[in-house]
């Protein structure tokens, strides 16, 4: 297994700088076996997810358990994502629950949000839109999301995931791509 640094997706990535979702695309020489297959890949991107000048996370790998979720569910975007605050700020409206933060707020809500904006004379804390998460996933996913394969793992396993834990959430997911011959592993976890 190994990394795939020079791909164009990064260049579509690099158009939102204050995303802080990490994406890792990912190869294989062996071929696809399921969920062996996806644990190898999380392993993988978690190894390269820590700074190479820190000492490694602390992880429990056998304690990863994967669930396998459809692709429409990892991509699932609610009709009405808004919610107002007292002062009439929007922001994006987190309905997770136990802990599993969903892939579109992790993208588009991050705690510090993504820069405010004024629209239609509120305040949106965040620049970020739906359109842009399709953006995003359309260069993560260029042939189609139609054959993914996606796993969620639990996110009790490893240290990377401890800041998330804390308050604003943790979670992976790893996307196998038969179009591509590629593994996408998504981790998330932040904290203010």
């Amino acid at each position: 297994m190994h990394l795939l640094k020079e791909d164009s997706f990064f260049e579509v990535l690099a158009r939102y700088p204050a995303c802080c979702v990490d994406y890792f695309l990912l190869r294989d020489e062996e071929p696809y076996q399921g969920e062996p297959s996806h644990r190898k890949a999380v392993l993988c991107a978690m190894a390269h997810a820590c700074d190479p000048e820190e000492e490694p996370w602390k992880t429990e790998p056998e304690k990863a358990a994967a669930e396998q979720i459809s692709a429409a569910d990892l991509l699932a975007f609610p009709d009405e994502p808004w919610k107002h605050d007292r002062h009439g700020t929007v922001f994006y409206d987190n309905v997770y629950e136990d802990g599993k933060i969903p892939y579109w707020y992790a993208f588009l809500e991050p705690p510090y949000g993504t820069g405010a904006v004024v629209r239609h004379g509120r305040i949106v804390r965040n620049a970020y839109g739906r359109e842009d998460f399709e953006t995003v996933n359309t260069a993560l996913f260029p042939r189609g999301t139609d054959r993914l394969t996606v796993y969620r793992w639990s996110t009790n396993w490893s240290a990377y995931f401890d800041d998330g834990h804390e308050w604003w959430g943790a979670a992976c997911w790893s996307i196998y791509d038969p179009e591509e011959d590629r593994y996408a592993v998504i981790l998330v976890s932040a904290t203010d």
